[in-house]
């Protein structure tokens, strides 16, 4: 990856501890010369009186706030700053966080973008609210949502699709391997390639010849997936990189997985459904962000385009 934009996504709620910033600061060790753009979005429903209630006491009331936020921005740009590194700041005020920082993209057209991501509750996510969720399926630039921006990255796991069951496009996997080597590289990080797979269930199966071999069906299953994993290594190896076949769907075999090898990174891909498919069934992305222990780099194929834009 070549790195010389950052987006950094601060988190108005936190006043100790950025994670995203954290995470942002370490990396540019490896890409010297990069600068970074330090945005907070803050909104707060009591200062927002509407049409009918809008009044000079509370547009100052809001400028205050987004002063106060300029502030805070300043000192956390204080010491990249001394140490050589060119830092803008932007403060917003308003709603819909996702929207804020998808203009910001259009506009400033950064390598990656950077954002902490919390657990999301039950209720969100049956209705695939969140501001994660929304910068996972339209962010045109690599969106790196990070859990722990203190811990070192050691070890990074690129999730693969060959036969492209989630409707990726193919030159998609070949962006995350090479992804994956390249940032492993620069981080010094060693790098995994994973491929999930799954069989349809015995309860599922109805036809009466393969039931009778469940087993060999099973078998045949895993050594379709198995040859279709070994020509994409083929055509885009990653020197050094360990692969492994997981049985089940991501969501189930991935976070075990991932804590089992001690994972700090894990990178997927994207695309953007309809509203309507999003609506009902969601991203294997966005299903996975709760389940897994580590930071999750999000990557779009080649010429997307957000398909939300006005």
């Amino acid at each position: 990856m070549n790195i010389k934009n950052l987006l950094v996504v601060i988190d108005p709620t936190r006043e100790q501890q950025q994670p995203a910033l954290d995470r942002a600061t370490s990396l540019l060790g490896q890409f010297p010369g990069a600068q970074l753009t330090l945005m907070i979005c803050d909104y707060i429903p009591a200062l927002d009186g509407g049409l009918l209630f809008e009044s000079a006491a509370l547009e100052k009331a809001r400028e205050s706030l987004l002063a106060h936020h300029r502030e805070y921005l300043e000192e956390l740009a204080a010491p990249l700053r001394a140490k050589g590194t060119a830092v803008e700041t932007k403060a917003i005020w308003g709603k819909r966080l996702d929207r804020h920082v998808l203009r910001e993209v259009s506009t400033l057209k950064p390598d990656l973008v950077l954002k902490a991501t919390r657990h999301h509750n039950v209720f969100k996510r049956l209705l695939l609210t969140s501001s994660d969720w929304q910068l996972i399926r339209y962010c045109e630039a690599p969106l790196w949502l990070v859990k722990r921006g203190d811990k070192t990255i050691k070890r990074l796991c690129a999730s693969v699709d060959p036969l492209h069951s989630a409707d990726k496009p193919a030159a998609l996997d070949q962006k995350l391997i090479a992804c994956g080597a390249s940032l492993g590289k620069q981080l010094g990080a060693g790098i995994d390639l994973v491929h999930c797979y799954t069989p349809l269930p015995r309860t599922m199966v109805f036809d009466a010849s393969v039931i009778a071999d469940y087993e060999g069906y099973a078998q045949d299953v895993k050594q379709h997936h198995a040859t279709a994993f070994s020509q994409l290594l083929a055509r885009s190896p990653a020197e050094g990189a360990e692969t492994h076949l997981l049985e089940g769907d991501p969501e189930e075999a991935l976070p075990g997985f991932l804590e089992k090898e001690n994972i700090d990174l894990l990178i997927m891909g994207a695309v953007s459904r309809s509203r309507l498919d999003s609506a009902l069934i969601g991203h294997t992305a966005e299903r996975l962000l709760d389940l897994v222990p580590c930071d999750v780099l999000v990557i779009k194929p080649d010429g997307f385009v957000d398909p939300s834009k006005p």
